[in-house]
């Protein structure tokens, strides 16, 4: 029996169906935090204090870096997943980049833009 070394058109259409709905709530997501992000700098006048405004800055910096820091990964996750359209549009999507080898159905199903084979991922993050 020949190894398989690509997935089937049918595979494939459901790896895009996946990829689209998941694409889709990230997208909403990081239109969220973009949203609480534009929204973060509105001062409450109701406090008067001082001291409590500048620790109540200080919290807000941080919560706003952190949402800053979402915003970021969300982004970067929505760009991986619109490239493993394109590999999907290119036939070479579950193609492991360091291996050749087919990347195993289970894997992509639980992170659908992955270009690594598990086995592939172990050695890399080993050299590290």
């Amino acid at each position: 029996m020949t190894e398989k070394t690509r997935y089937s058109d049918e595979e494939l259409a459901e790896f895009k169906k996946l990829i689209l709905e998941k694409l889709e709530i990230a997208q909403r997501d990081y239109e969220q935090l973009k949203n609480e992000l534009a929204h973060m700098d509105g001062n409450d006048t109701m406090d008067t204090s001082p001291t409590f405004k500048s620790m109540e800055e200080g919290s807000s910096m941080l919560s706003r870096e952190e949402t800053s820091r979402l915003a970021q990964r969300q982004l970067q996750f929505i760009q991986h997943l619109k490239a493993a359209l394109v590999r999907i549009e290119n036939k070479t999507y579950g193609i492991c980049r360091e291996t050749g080898k087919l990347i195993p159905k289970d894997r992509l199903l639980a992170v659908p833009h992955a270009t690594l084979s598990i086995e592939a991922k172990n050695a890399q993050n080993d050299k590290k």
